[in-house]
């Protein structure tokens, strides 16, 4: 019998417990619930599959640790890896989650540690990974037979200094941190024999977990951090095998090459996943329209309810940051008659939905996605599936974790709402280990989380998972289904979608989901914003001379000649062509993770307790003065802002009020990249990609005296609050004279001219992750009828990230063909004058007013026609 997926702490295997009922009688009991209404637009069943196994030749102390985890085969692709590492080559292994990639770098690392002391480097994005890896590295070396060992150790930003000395000391044979103690702690004091001098010598082994998390600006510093990091290593002699964990992603191998600074054909790929899985049952899940008769839950649950509007304030503080579906996969689709059936491994099985018509797909004003999510989690707690819900944001998490309480205690099941909790990266780390813990022991049953639970952190075998909205990529949508699952056990996955322009592409398209290809990653290790800072850093790493072309590229000797002349580089020696830093702490000042590193401490004013920390835009746009802040499922109104200390005072409140923030943005152009002159029908449309400098503050607040509130109050600061400001990339559209001329002709006024722009550039926006890997709040925007540095009606967009992350420069090459999807998805809209499903979006600064749909569409007619 397989039982390597039955590993605890490799595999993650829960506490026994009394299973739920059968995927199938859930289903066709939640039919009957009085909220469902024909919801269900597409249901899919992806056929479970037998495990593939293969022998492993492993040494007696190995086998003995192996014996101790119940593990006595090994699936074909760890056994595939692991030859590929034997072999010394550098290998990818892109399979879904909880196939059991763990192993494929724990046994490397064991096997050289106990053959010749060979060392190993884990290294993962983030320190909740390294806790969870931690336990499984020591679990198995513990379990060393034959009197042999290996020892471990952990470097993260928490570490103290007597610690960090004695693990420099020990010298241990695995050594686990994170990117940022990569970049801070070890590059520079890579010489030091009190340091890690012996860790350079002999590092034989980098593994590197979750690799696709490293892109955008972040991948961009983590591909130029281990660059520095393959100089040390050649410098000392030593040329240590890289083993990349990744998520399903379209360019695995060119992806983890571009990171790590390797040869593309010095990877190996190892992609099929040849682990056990049970049936995997789908269902796609639209809100009914606002204006559709639903039939409402008795009123005393009801009376929980909070706003579909609550949802306003879900705002959007990630926790930033895949998996991919077996080929046997069998579908009841939109355009199926009712009572579709759907084959899973040959035997017919039938739908228990009646399939809403694919006309109900699209537009007009849905209810919300949350209320429908709530209630889904509320109902199948109580039939005995623990289930994981993931949402956008942490505000958002905390308040729907509020609901399902105040739920499952309206129906007297007080003690499943107890074992409802939030997740999410702003708890601190004793909280969230504990959480983790809950979840792998079954105690917790219901778990409202962010992207913090996405990635490959232990947390057990779980029934169902929730997607809260479409993830925004094919990529995280099914890393997040991966959660749910293990062995042979069948599973249920629900795609609750939101009313926005990509949610209903998804409901809408299923094939293009789960049969299209996966996104692409990119990083770009030649940015011109980070590249100077590495360069200087990998000075005072160790010298610089021109053979680090090889490792930088060809700009080097240019951003030397720059760095030179600032006072960055100096020459250190007249007989060969080196450079060092004169800033022997330039590390420090570099930050990799274009992060605020501002903080600011929420307390609890009565209990003089701290709630949480939130990065400075986070703060000031949640946790303003008078807003209305939820945490742990508690309510608490801000009070006092003090941004002198860096510290928000809150207290608890049972209001029913909403705050959302209100912000005003400004541009900058600094550079101009390029211009294009895009030749639409309508004439010739100017787009500029160019360097800018955006400045956002927020003046107020609207406010919701209760839930469902349609007429929220404005209420403006005396003094706004400081602003924030960003350098970074993106491209702008001026209007040409001749269709500007022809369109105010036809407004009553200048304001619905610029509610046009404005509809426009939401959409925009909306759509780019159809064409770029990203998430639609990693773009902003800003429509104005003037600005001094343009011409005429101007729509901004551009990346949020400092320097850009590459992302508006990708979409800047298909605008002709973005324009033409904006035009179509405002069209296709079946709203009056706008909605969700077209030109609303959830992170409009000005809380989507003055928005005109008419006049947008009368302006994409007169440009593309």
């Amino acid at each position: 019998m397989l039982n390597n997926f039955l590993s605890v702490g490799i595999f993650g295997c829960s506490t026994m417990r009394d299973g739920p009922p059968p995927v199938s009688d859930t289903l066709s009991w939640i039919t009957d619930r009085g909220y469902y209404a024909d919801q269900t637009v597409h249901y899919r069943v992806v056929g479970s599959q037998e495990a593939v196994t293969r022998d492993l030749e492993v040494a007696p102390p190995v086998a003995s640790a192996l014996s101790a985890q119940d593990i006595d085969h090994l699936y074909a692709h760890q056994v595939n890896a692991i030859d590929a590492v034997r072999a010394h080559e550098n290998a990818v292994v892109a399979t879904p989650t909880a196939s059991g990639k763990t192993l494929t770098y724990v046994l490397p690392a064991l096997e050289r540690a106990i053959d010749h002391q060979g060392k190993t480097l884990y290294i993962a994005p983030y320190r909740a990974l390294i806790n969870d890896q931690e336990e499984t590295f020591r679990t198995m070396a513990s379990n060393l037979g034959f009197d042999a060992s290996a020892s471990v150790g952990v470097q993260t930003g928490d570490v103290s200094t007597r610690r960090r000395k004695e693990l420099r000391q020990s010298q241990p044979d695995v050594l686990l941190i994170t990117l940022d103690q990569l970049h801070y702690s070890l590059l520079p004091y890579a010489h030091s024999p009190r340091h890690w001098r012996w860790l350079f010598q002999q590092l034989e082994t980098v593994a590197i977990d979750e690799i696709h998390m490293y892109r955008g600006v972040f991948g961009s510093h983590a591909s130029l951090i281990f660059r520095r990091l393959n100089r040390l290593c050649e410098h000392y002699g030593a040329n240590p095998d890289y083993i990349c964990c990744s998520a399903t992603i379209g360019n695995p191998i060119e992806h983890a090459a571009e990171v790590t600074g390797q040869p593309i054909d010095s990877y190996t790929l190892i992609d099929e996943d040849t682990s056990s899985s049970g049936d995997r049952h789908y269902v796609f899940w639209n809100p009914p329209l606002k204006d559709d008769a639903i039939r409402d839950e008795p009123r005393d649950i009801e009376a929980d309810r909070p706003p579909e509007a609550a949802l306003r304030d879900q705002q959007t503080t990630t926790d930033g940051g895949n998996s991919q579906t077996k080929s046997d996969t069998h579908e009841t689709s939109p355009t199926s008659t009712p009572d579709p059936s759907t084959e899973t491994n040959g035997e017919t099985a039938e739908s228990p939905f009646s399939i809403s018509d694919p006309v109900d797909v699209g537009g007009g004003e849905r209810r919300s996605n949350h209320a429908e999510s709530v209630r889904l989690l509320a109902d199948l707690v109580g039939k005995g599936y623990q289930t994981l819900v993931f949402t956008e944001s942490r505000q958002g998490a905390e308040q729907n974790a509020e609901w399902t309480d105040a739920i499952l205690r309206k129906r007297g099941q007080r003690e499943l709402a107890d074992d409802v909790y939030a997740y999410h990266a702003g708890l601190d780390d004793d909280r969230r280990q504990e959480l983790e813990a809950k979840l792998r022991g079954g105690d917790a049953m219901g778990v409202w989380s962010t992207n913090a639970l996405e990635l490959g952190i232990d947390i057990g075998a779980l029934d169902v998972v929730l997607l809260d909205g479409y993830p925004g990529t094919r990529m995280q949508t099914f890393q997040r289904a991966g959660r749910a699952g293990r062995g042979n056990n069948e599973c249920l996955i629900f795609l609750i979608g939101s009313d926005n322009p990509l949610d209903q592409h998804a409901l809408g398209n299923p094939d293009d989901l789960f049969d299209g290809g996966a996104e692409r990653a990119a990083v770009n290790p030649a940015n011109d914003e980070i590249l100077p800072d590495h360069v200087v850093c990998a000075a005072a790493d160790h010298y610089l001379s021109p053979a680090d072309e090889s490792h930088f590229g060809d700009a080097l000797p240019d951003v030397i000649t720059t760095a030179e002349e600032a006072g960055r580089l100096e020459r250190t020696d007249e007989q060969q062509v080196r450079w060092s830093a004169t800033d022997s702490n330039v590390q420090w000042n570099t930050d990799i993770r274009d992060i605020d590193t501002r903080e600011i401490d929420l307390l609890d004013r009565h209990r003089d307790e701290h709630l949480v920390s939130l990065e400075y835009t986070a703060a000031v746009r949640d946790a303003h003065p008078e807003s209305i802040y939820v945490h742990q499922k508690q309510k608490y109104r801000v009070k006092e802002l003090d941004l002198n200390a860096d510290t928000a005072w809150l207290e608890s409140t049972s209001t029913n009020e909403i705050t959302k923030a209100i912000r005003e943005k400004e541009v900058a152009l600094q550079d101009t990249i390029t211009t294009e002159t895009l030749a639409l029908d309508g004439g010739e449309l100017r787009a500029t990609l160019s360097k800018m400098t955006v400045k956002e503050v927020v003046t107020g607040y609207l406010h919701f005296e209760y839930p469902d509130d349609d007429n929220p109050v404005e209420k403006s600061f005396e003094d706004p609050l400081p602003p924030s400001e960003l350098r970074t990339t993106g491209f702008h559209l001026s209007i040409p004279d001749s269709v500007e001329n022809r369109l105010l002709s036809r407004v009553d006024d200048d304001e619905e001219y610029l509610g046009a722009l404005h509809a426009i550039e939401h959409t925009l926006i909306s759509l780019l992750p159809m064409e770029v890997l990203c998430d639609r709040r990693d773009i902003g925007g800003l429509s104005i009828l003037s600005h001094p540095q343009t011409v005429n009606g101007t729509i901004f967009v551009h990346d949020g990230y400092t320097g850009g992350a590459g992302l508006t420069r990708t979409a800047f090459e298909s605008l002709g063909e973005l324009l033409a999807q904006v035009r179509e998805t405002i069209k296709m809209c079946s709203c009056d004058g706008g909605c969700p499903s077209c030109i609303h979006s959830p992170h409009c600064g000005n809380a989507n007013r003055l928005l005109e749909k008419e006049w947008a569409i009368l302006l994409l007619d007169e440009l593309l026609e």
